[in-house]
């Protein structure tokens, strides 16, 4: 018996799936459910019970899975410290962050970490917000990058930083002639927003009504790059994270316009799953993020 097949048991335990759990550990299904046999045979015990219907761990299977986590556990824990010792920087860093963040805020920090540790690999898998959440609750992923964090005690969230909205709107709209505007001044404006799940819209919805102001819903998407096509064509004006429009304000096919009631921004965070073991290189990648570039 060996650790991987305790990991890939607590991997298939914690997904219900046995191809979510040979994703996590880079094999085919056949090898994770020749894992689980060989388990069966060397506890003499029944782990998993086995129907289209349901995924269910026997007693027995509760019981190895409760205790493989405690081993699993340690076993990265003394790796961790190992590599601490002979202060060594290396291996893999799985990352799911949503889209805004994956393409705008994260590539340089990605540049400056690889430049200073050449030898980790980091991999990124862009998501939608709820996936992100169910990619680091499965062990999917090491890391969730994400904005308007949700707390969850079974997750562990390092606050990042908070990155200021602002109102875009295509150059020859009247907004764009002005150097700030109030909210008010959405009334019955074409609005081009995220789809309803998304947490910025949830946000937006919530400061829209504790201003008393009433937009009319154009077209809903669910990624800011289509969100800045649709307001380039002026089929609306809209919301978004400053960070992501840097490059059409600069090239002129969007203007960015300050909103003058407060202060504007969405909470930035960073997510991994409760007494997860952290290796050198993924605290040092925490630590990159909370700084500023």
């Amino acid at each position: 018996m060996q650790i991987e097949s305790l990991k890939v048991f607590c991997d298939l335990a914690e997904t219900e799936s046995f191809t979510k759990a040979a994703q996590i550990n880079g094999v085919t299904q056949s090898a994770v459910s020749q894992q689980i046999s060989s388990l069966e045979r060397q506890f003499k015990s029944l782990l998993i019970e086995r129907s289209k219907k349901k995924f269910r761990l026997t007693r027995e299977g509760e019981v190895l899975y409760d205790y493989s986590k405690k081993i699993i556990g340690m076993y990265d824990s003394l790796h961790s410290k190992l590599q601490e010792i002979k202060d060594i920087i290396s291996g893999t860093i799985r990352v799911t962050t949503i889209y805004s963040i994956g393409l705008h805020d994260l590539p340089p920090y990605i540049k400056r970490f690889l430049k200073s540790y050449p030898t980790v690999n980091v991999h990124v898998e862009y998501r939608r917000a709820n996936q992100v959440y169910e990619d680091v609750m499965s062990n999917v992923v090491d890391l969730g990058l994400v904005a308007y964090p949700n707390r969850d005690n079974r997750l562990e969230i390092v606050a990042l930083r908070k990155d200021p909205l602002a109102l875009i709107c295509h150059p020859g709209h009247p907004f764009a002639k002005l150097k700030a505007v109030k909210l008010k001044a959405l009334q019955g404006q074409k609005f081009i927003c995220f789809e309803s799940d998304i947490p910025t819209r949830r946000a937006l919805d919530k400061l829209f009504r504790e201003h008393h102001v009433q937009v009319q819903v154009a077209m809903e998407f669910d990624n800011v790059e289509t969100v800045k096509r649709a307001v380039e064509i002026d089929a609306g004006v809209s919301i978004v994270p400053f960070s992501t429009v840097t490059q059409e304000v600069a090239k002129q096919t969007l203007a960015a316009v300050k909103i003058e009631d407060g202060e504007f921004y969405r909470p930035l965070a960073v997510l991994y799953k409760k007494h997860k073991v952290l290796s050198p290189a993924m605290k040092e990648f925490i630590n990159l993020l909370k700084q500023p570039l």
